[in-house]
């Protein structure tokens, strides 16, 4: 896969992405007392975004730039750079996934960077910034943590199934997310939210979860996770042959990712706003 006149494989790629997000995720951890006292709001009031996501971007970019300058890059602060060529890497970003948890000092908040070469993620790293886990994946080479590899749950009926997911922060989503949990709940073991969508990945990944779904997703909120997760063994996709997208992810070993799929198909949990 080439950048430029630079040509590099999956694994150096991801050795670039853990380096650089391992640096994002102690200024992350650093900076925290002193970044929450700088809170702005984006799409809602309850939708946060702190001084240190926005600084933890702009080290991540300018690391990534300095390294590889013909390289795109798409983040959640600062949106995406000029396009890179065809066959060029695109990383994509999230600097906080799980901000409010951070605000709140709740240990599940990651720094996610992932390469991506023609609109597919080859290399990826989810780091726990609170707690220093850290998730890695790269196409066809499986995923990993602390050397172990990830095959994610051997759980195979829906009613014993752990299943994590999200909310929006649009109180109309909400509204509709709660109404499929409702009817959801009584489908599986029970239901687990634990506010960032690339730890949620990490963890079905691992077999923490048995399983993860939400809707309104952005790239930089599972382009590393949901690599992750593939490489696992999961299936990664949306509704009715869908990708994986804004409308629906799910995420699922393939014995529960069916009995899941249906059950969110008939609930509707693409629909609403």
């Amino acid at each position: 896969m080439t950048s430029g006149a630079q040509t590099s494989t999956a694994a150096e790629l991801l050795a670039i992405a853990v380096r650089i997000a391992r640096d994002g995720a102690e200024t992350a951890r650093r900076m925290r007392a002193e970044a929450i006292t700088d809170v702005q709001t984006k799409s809602t009031d309850t939708d946060v975004v702190t001084a240190a996501d926005t600084a933890v971007e702009r080290q991540v970019v300018a690391a990534l730039q300095a390294e590889r300058p013909d390289d795109g890059v798409l983040g959640e602060e600062y949106g995406d750079s000029a396009a890179p060529a065809p066959g060029a890497v695109r990383w994509i970003l999230d600097p906080i996934d799980g901000t409010v948890n951070y605000l709140y000092g709740l240990p599940q908040y990651a720094v996610s960077l992932a390469a991506e070469v023609n609109g597919v993620v080859v290399a990826g790293v989810v780091r726990n910034a609170a707690t220093g886990e850290e998730w890695t994946a790269t196409l066809g080479g499986g995923a990993w943590r602390d050397g172990r590899r990830m095959t994610g749950s051997t759980r195979s009926t829906l009613d014993q199934a752990l299943v994590g997911t999200g909310f929006g922060y649009d109180p109309a989503r909400r509204a509709h997310q709660g109404t499929v949990l409702a009817g959801l709940i009584t489908q599986v073991r029970d239901i687990r939210r634990c506010g960032s969508a690339s730890l949620d990945l990490c963890m079905a990944a691992e077999g923490a979860l048995d399983a993860f779904f939400e809707k309104g997703l952005n790239p930089w909120d599972h382009a590393a996770g949901g690599l992750v997760a593939t490489e696992a063994g999961l299936r990664v996709a949306g509704l009715r042959g869908a990708a994986a997208g804004r409308d629906m992810l799910i995420a699922a070993p393939p014995a529960l990712f069916g009995a899941l799929h249906d059950a969110l198909a008939d609930l509707d949990a693409s629909g609403g706003p």
